[in-house]
């Protein structure tokens, strides 16, 4: 039931965690677990994942895709000023 909602939630509408997190009204880490879940789930349907990197806004370093959270620090400038990475469901 919970994957279906963050189907229908994140479907052409990009949404950071912390977003999914109060618009569900649960905690950030759940709904990180909860969305590596859903990710190996839609290799069986008519969908796919869209994760924009969390990027560094002071240098534009750009972080793996597989981060879900945003990270504290920016490696290269150590700036903490990242953007969020942002998550969205579209069809094949």
């Amino acid at each position: 039931m919970f994957r279906k909602q963050l189907l229908e939630l994140l479907t052409d509408n990009p949404m950071t965690v912390v977003e999914i997190a109060t618009a569900l009204d649960e905690k950030p880490a759940d709904i990180e677990a909860d969305l590596r879940h859903l990710f190996k789930s839609l290799r069986h349907l008519p969908w796919r994942a869209v994760i924009a990197p969390a990027r560094c806004r002071r240098c534009g370093f750009e972080f793996r895709a597989d981060k879900l959270v945003k990270p504290g620090k920016c490696p290269l400038c150590r700036g903490s000023w990242v953007a969020a990475p942002r998550i969205e469901i579209r069809s094949q």
